[in-house]
């Protein structure tokens, strides 16, 4: 029986997103169900005014998992073969520790540049909160690339800190955000993968515009 995974906006929600992308590190075959962003707990999610994220929730072989690192964690136990963490065992220390600050932290950026696939280039005002998540951020990407050599952040292959940071990638894309030529080429990898650019080719299709999300900051 095929899998099943609900999701919110294509477009705005950058946890429907990493959901996403970790389904396919696992080569899992699935379905994607839209949840309507009209109902009130999506849009609290998308607006960051919820108190827990329910989407992405994966439906496999009669488990119901959400939270995305939940959905890393029981896909990895599920699919031990896929890859989806290093196999160096430092690595992979590393990778869930990196993951787990993006999924608990940066929350100055995630209201600053909130994800918006749609827009590109937007110039806004920077402040210094987001901006010390942004030196944070790259901070743990020079670490990485510079220890596993890249092209992704552990390597050869992606992994599940790659999707977790994939909508940050997103982010600075849309926002215009400066990089240095390490971090500005990590994003390149990152934009070229083929299932990012499968889910942003389906967002721009999406005929669903939340205002908040629209304002010019």
């Amino acid at each position: 029986m095929a899998a099943t995974l609900l999701i919110s906006s294509r477009n705005y929600s950058s946890w429907s997103l990493r959901g996403f992308l970790l389904a396919r590190l696992a080569r899992l075959e699935f379905e994607q169900q839209m949840v309507s962003p009209d109902d009130p707990d999506t849009r609290a999610e998308l607006l960051l005014r919820a108190s827990s994220i329910r989407v992405p929730c994966l439906v496999h072989d009669g488990v119901t998992v959400w939270d995305t690192l939940a959905i890393a964690e029981y896909l990895h136990e599920t699919f031990p073969n896929a890859g989806m963490y290093p196999g160096d065992r430092m690595a992979r220390a590393r990778c869930r520790s990196i993951a787990g600050e993006m999924h608990s932290g940066f929350s100055a950026l995630r209201s600053s540049l909130p994800m918006n696939l749609r827009t590109e280039g937007r110039r806004i005002a920077i402040w210094s909160a987001a901006q010390a998540d942004i030196d944070r951020i790259t901070a743990i990407w020079h670490e990485c690339l510079e220890t596993w050599r890249g092209p992704w952040l552990f390597g050869r292959t992606p992994t599940v800190a790659d999707a977790m940071y994939s909508p940050v990638v997103t982010r600075f894309r849309s926002y215009g955000v400066a990089l240095d030529e390490v971090c500005a080429r990590y994003c390149d990898q990152v934009w070229a993968w083929a299932d990012l650019a499968e889910w942003v080719a389906e967002a721009r299709l999406e005929p669903e515009q939340i205002e908040e999300l629209e304002v010019e900051f």
